[in-house]
C-alpha cells in the first residue's frame, strides 16, 4: 500500500498477566517490538511511522480485550 518492501521480521513480544486467587488469570497488555528490515533504506523514515499507526489496524489489537502496545526497534 505505501511501497515498503519488508525483507524481514523478528518480534519479541512481551506481556503483563494478571493472576485471580482462584488460580486462573489473564493478559492486561501485551507490546510488541518489531524488528523490522526494509528494502531500501529511504524507507525506513516511512516505516517507522507506519508502525506508530499500526495499532489501529493491528490484527492481534483488534482481536483481544487488552491493550496491544507497539514498541518498534530501531
Amino acid at each position: 500500500k505505501h511501497g515498503v518492501v519488508v525483507t524481514a521480521y523478528q518480534d519479541d513480544a512481551t506481556g503483563v498477566m494478571h493472576l485471580n486467587r482462584d488460580g486462573s488469570g489473564q493478559f492486561e497488555s501485551v507490546t510488541l517490538h518489531p524488528r523490522v528490515t526494509v528494502a531500501d533504506a529511504a524507507h525506513v523514515e516511512l516505516a517507522e511511522q507506519l508502525h506508530r499507526e499500526a495499532n489501529a489496524v493491528c490484527f492481534i489489537a483488534r482481536s483481544v480485550n487488552f491493550p496491544v502496545l507497539h514498541s518498534p526497534v530501531t
